[in-house]
């Protein structure tokens, strides 16, 4: 068989059913014949995206994957690539390749040799005969340990290159691995005998699927749980030891219990040290729990090390631990003291979150948008900048894999890709994308990509004509030259490209527009609804 039918029917072997992309890449051919549906994008960064949130609403157990033309598609997809690797997200990426003969002579461009940097392997396709070994290869990356971009380029000299029949290829492998059970009794006896214990979940409990298993451990010895923005509805935030979620803005009892924490267990993250993440508190006797052991004590200084699954290493500590103790601890309380927390805390920020004010305080927009729909069935992400820190504080998740949160790289315009690929995955859900006026202008051509591909996502955009959040450090370009601005009718423009388009000025419209997107969405019809907002720029930091 050809080269391209045989990446394909390992493509379908391997339960991929959709494969984003932007021609020419003679893959795209190949998989419509397989019966995997191509969808094309309007630029190959937001085609990455799609795959991305595939991977990241199955906990990667459908792989997401994306293909492209050679030389400036791949350079274009670049971005989308490196924000896979940031956040940790498996994604099989397909750039065609220039000729074998030319591969390495310049200024052609390598995309196997440019993005191995930042991809967990990366191999171009030489001889035909071989596609079975690299893709089985490039498989096992994807489906096992710590998630991350990989990347197998096809040369375009290979297209008519015969592969060896039949083709000898099995779905590769799933497997996982646990930590060492002298540290998770040294883990569990810290955590039984801790005064002030607080757990950080990170994303890595979506995908061990561990969400059971965290809440066992919580309930069982009364501890606080704070995710990070990417571990965000692994633990509902509406239980009584929920402290929230945390990126660069977090609830007030997130900073409070961590400072107050005499243990931190963190369970499936890496600890990264970002701008967009919550800061740990020096001094803290740290438990570290990841499925690479080049996190630990890569940011903190680790006590414990747990190596593995996060969903093996919580089953082995509930075992340990119960065998001292056998009944949930009285988490009363502590309970009590989180609640006063966020009670004290929502008291001051409740006249944003509840102003009549025009034009509209995006707080409003978004207490009223979590209050609109159905939470249980909703999927939400939130742009880089003002959206992701308006929303993540106060959006309560509470069904696992609900909100696709993220930070440690923040691209403008990531969050409609992640909404529409997650609609693709889940269609039943109420997939929704948070942005502004200014991430719009880097991805929203694409809004036309969710009408010609009939994916019906809810886009909330929230337009104050500002780059807002550079007002204050870009005071005099802006008084001599307006660089701070930026316009248009976004609204209209989703009309335009033949979607649904309202632009929402006064605060009684808030709930009636999304109630009318929601209905829209229900019927096949994407929905972009533009809300007039204030130039907003206080966020819930730590100490605020």
């Amino acid at each position: 068989m050809k080269l391209g039918t045989a990446i394909a029917e390992i493509m379908r072997r391997e339960g991929i059913e959709i494969l984003c992309g932007y021609p020419v890449n003679h893959l795209i051919e190949h998989a419509a014949k397989a019966e995997i549906r191509p969808v094309m994008v309007r630029q190959e960064r937001v085609g990455v995206h799609m795959a991305d949130a595939i991977s990241r609403v199955t906990s990667g157990r459908t792989i997401g994957a994306f293909c492209m033309q050679h030389g400036p598609g791949a350079e274009n997809a670049m971005g989308g690539v490196a924000q896979c690797y940031g956040e940790s997200v498996p994604v099989l990426v397909l750039p065609m390749g220039y000729q074998r003969r030319l591969a390495h002579i310049e200024p052609n461009f390598n995309s196997s040799e440019a993005m191995k940097p930042f991809s967990k392997s990366s191999e171009p396709i030489i001889l035909a005969a071989e596609v079975a070994n690299i893709f089985r290869r490039a498989f096992t990356k994807l489906k096992n340990g710590r998630g991350g971009p990989v990347i197998v380029e096809i040369p375009a000299d290979m297209w008519n290159e015969e592969v060896p029949e039949p083709l000898n290829y099995t779905p590769v492998l799933r497997t996982r691995y646990g930590a060492d059970p002298l540290h998770v009794k040294e883990a569990a006896a810290l955590l039984v005998n801790a005064k002030r214990p607080v757990i950080y979940a990170g994303q890595g409990v979506h995908y061990a699927q561990a969400w059971p298993q965290l809440k066992r451990l919580a309930e069982r010895l009364a501890i606080p749980i704070t995710t990070s923005l990417g571990g965000k509805s692994s633990f509902p935030e509406t239980h009584p030891l929920s402290l929230g979620s945390g990126g660069l803005a977090v609830p007030r009892a997130v900073p409070k219990f961590l400072a107050d924490a005499d243990v931190i267990f963190g369970i499936g993250c890496s600890f990264t040290e970002t701008s967009f993440g919550i800061a740990m508190p020096k001094g803290k006797t740290i438990i570290h729990s990841t499925l690479d052991p080049n996190h630990l004590n890569k940011d903190v200084e680790a006590r414990i090390g747990l190596v593995g699954d996060a969903g093996l290493v919580l089953d082995a500590l509930l075992e340990e631990i119960g065998k001292t103790v056998t009944a949930d601890r009285d988490a009363s309380a502590v309970a009590a003291e989180i609640a006063a927390s966020h009670k004290e805390w929502l008291a001051k920020w409740m006249p944003k979150l509840t102003s009549n004010d025009a034009p509209l305080n995006p707080y409003r927009v978004l207490w009223d948008l979590q209050h609109t729909v159905d939470i249980d069935n909703t999927i939400i992400t939130h742009d880089a900048g003002s959206p992701r820190d308006q929303l993540s504080p106060f959006w309560k998740a509470v069904t696992p894999l609900s909100y696709l949160g993220w930070g440690k790289t923040t691209q403008l315009g990531y969050g409609l890709g992640l909404a529409m690929g997650a609609k693709l995955a889940k269609p039943d859900k109420l997939c929704i994308n948070v942005w502004g006026d200014a991430a719009i202008g880097f991805t929203g051509m694409d809004f036309e990509t969710a009408v010609r591909e009939r994916i019906p996502i809810m886009s909330i955009l929230l337009n104050n004509f500002s780059m807002a959040i550079e007002l204050k450090v870009m005071p005099i370009s802006t008084e001599k030259y307006r660089s701070t601005d930026i316009s248009g009718d976004y609204a209209a423009v989703a009309r335009a490209f033949g979607g649904y388009g309202e632009r929402v000025t006064r605060p009684d419209d808030i709930i009636p527009a999304i109630k009318r997107g929601i209905q829209k969405t229900q019927e096949g019809v994407p929905v972009l609804l533009e809300f007039i907002t204030s130039k907003e720029t206080e966020v819930s930091r730590p100490g605020t």
